[in-house]
């Protein structure tokens, strides 16, 4: 069984940097799992931006729905990161998929697995209560899956303003 680590905290709270230098720690080169889409310009630029960060040492799968799959597929290599697991509830909600589901399709997946891998995820629980369903709906299907793979990977990070803290094992 491969090492499988989550990594959450809020937005631009320095994750994603910190989840890729723990993946190039466990080996180098390293797979990115992409789960974001360029749908405007705005998304095409930052995703631009996060590849040029990580340089030429990263192969990136591009895979907004069927992580499962990718995690399966790039297996048995390079250590992989997921980033994200919050674009890819919403991307599972916009294409009417069951996030909790694949979530627990994923946990199955992870003591199977050989090549270690670790999942970015926001922590969305902890602003105010959204103002409407779908906000509502969503917050509560990125929770609930947070912490489905929470229970499942061997560690757990917090990342809050740069400054990690490993919050399992203790």
């Amino acid at each position: 069984m491969a090492k499988s680590i989550l990594i959450t905290g809020g937005a631009r709270s320095g994750k994603s940097v910190f989840a890729e230098r723990i993946t190039l720690t466990l080996g180098d080169p390293a797979i990115y799992i992409a789960t974001a889409e360029a749908l405007d310009a705005e998304m095409a630029d930052r995703i631009a931006r996060h590849r040029a960060r990580r340089g030429t040492q990263w192969q990136t799968i591009a895979e907004p729905i069927d992580l499962a799959r990718a995690l399966k597929d790039s297996d048995g290599g390079p250590p992989r990161l997921v980033d994200c697991v919050t674009l890819w509830v919403s991307n599972l909600m916009h294409a009417q998929h069951d996030p909790i589901a694949a979530t627990e399709e994923i946990c199955a997946l992870l003591p199977s697995l050989t090549s270690p891998v670790i999942l970015v995820t926001n922590e969305v629980g902890s602003g105010i209560v959204p103002d409407n369903a779908l906000a509502r709906a969503f917050r509560d299907a990125a929770g609930l899956c947070n912490q489905h793979l929470g229970r499942a990977c061997d560690e757990v990070w917090l990342v809050v303003s740069g400054q990690p803290l490993k919050v399992k094992p203790q």
